[in-house]
């Protein structure tokens, strides 16, 4: 479809629709003037990971535009959980630990939405303020009544985790209607008339844009994204060292950085669009290197996409590091490290810097000669590193040993 916003035109462009619930609709109404449009975020741990980055550059994009960003803050839901493509429940927070979490992540968004009082300000909202207001009969007369339990359990979030015979706890089952409540109050409060989320949403989503319909009489939208994969098949933010954290206290900005610039070749083009603000006729020519050159794309990739999580700075430094550590030969100062008292064995080296996750693992990597010190191989797993040293773990892991 061709769309005539400059909303839906980015978003069409650059890769990030997959379904919309009235597309025709949507575009009329986005070309209008401003529409507010919502993307909820549970507050599960103090940072989000790489898998919300789209959802984040949505409403980016939708800020650009000309449109007004809310942030809704899952103050509420966190304390259910939600069982959409999960195989079981989410440990239960604390209020304490969700309100640590919450103010944790709102730094993130900080860099990439501008926050304020103006008529498209982005802004934050915690949806506990209203879910635990609610009283449990009242709640389920006037808005309980409006959901079929045979259609939620046709919903994948549902329906794959029975499949799976996985146990679906009362309280997760709950956890569609108070989304789809989030939404009735979000359009009440604010006026918002668009969801947006990833395409495992898209139940949910639905749920919310009828309950708004059956309620209120009014119309409302929703967009999902596709489920982003790399060239390789992998879902999109998997590595070996488990999910790669957008905040810096969870993930230094090197190793960032370096994930960005071991993106697959066949996958250049794809994120430098959904993940940086790059033009798109930069990102056709960029793409379109040949050869080696294409190492030249991924390094503005890994330090357009640094420069919007963390910074320009950070990017910067990140970028210098891996010059000094690629191809000078050196030692970057934005390196992992790892503080010692004493030299330790290159097993109890590799674990600190986090290239391996025990001993045996660490053990394996030596004995096939992917373990190095200062760019030679460790002869054996009983070798000892002093401060100072560089170990390295491949082609593309590095980090320094240093004094505590």
């Amino acid at each position: 479809m061709t769309y005539s916003s400059d909303f839906l035109q980015r978003l069409e462009t650059r890769g990030f629709i997959h379904q919309i619930t009235d597309p025709g609709a949507l575009d009329a109404a986005a070309s209008k003037g401003p529409i507010t449009a919502y993307v909820g975020f549970d507050c599960t741990a103090p940072s989000l990971h790489i898998g919300n980055l789209v959802s984040i550059m949505m409403l980016r994009h939708l800020q650009q535009a000309g449109h007004r960003p809310i942030v809704v803050m899952g103050g509420g839901t966190t304390k259910i959980g939600d069982p959409s493509g999960k195989d079981e429940a989410r440990q239960l927070l604390t209020d304490d630990q969700i309100r640590a979490n919450m103010a944790s992540i709102r730094r993130i968004f900080e860099r990439f939405l501008t926050f304020g009082d103006g008529p498209t300000d982005a802004i934050m909202v915690n949806n506990d303020e209203w879910l635990s207001q609610l009283q449990y009969i009242p709640f389920l007369r006037d808005v309980g009544r409006h959901f079929s339990i045979n259609r939620m359990l046709s919903f994948d979030s549902v329906k794959l985790r029975l499949d799976r015979e996985q146990p679906l706890s009362f309280l997760e089952f709950n956890y569609m209607i108070f989304q789809a409540y989030d939404y009735l109050e979000l359009n009440r409060r604010y006026g918002c008339t668009l969801q947006m989320g990833g395409s495992d949403q898209w139940g949910n989503i639905v749920n919310g844009t009828d309950l708004i319909r059956r309620i209120d009489a009014r119309d409302a939208f929703g967009l999902t994204t596709p489920l982003i994969t790399r060239a390789d098949g992998a879902k999109m933010g998997k590595t070996a060292k488990g999910a790669v954290w957008l905040h810096e206290d969870q993930l230094p900005h090197f190793d960032y950085w370096q994930f960005w610039r071991n993106t697959h070749d066949a996958d250049v083009g794809k994120f430098l669009r959904l993940f940086t603000d790059l033009p798109l006729d930069e990102i056709a020519r960029l793409e379109a290197l040949p050869g080696a050159e294409i190492n030249t794309a991924k390094a503005v990739l890994a330090t357009e996409a640094t420069a919007l999580c963390r910074g320009r700075e950070a990017a910067a430094a990140a970028a210098a590091t891996a010059q000094t550590t690629f191809a000078e030969g050196g030692a970057g100062e934005e390196l992992p490290q790892f503080a010692v008292g004493a030299p330790v064995t290159i097993v109890d080296a590799l674990i600190g810097l986090g290239f391996a996750a025990s001993k045996n693992e660490a053990r394996k990597l030596v004995a096939q000669g992917g373990a190095r010190i200062d760019g030679e191989a460790a002869g054996n797993d009983g070798v000892l590193v002093n401060p100072g040293q560089k170990v390295s773990a491949g082609k593309k892991r590095h980090g320094m040993i240093v004094s505590m």
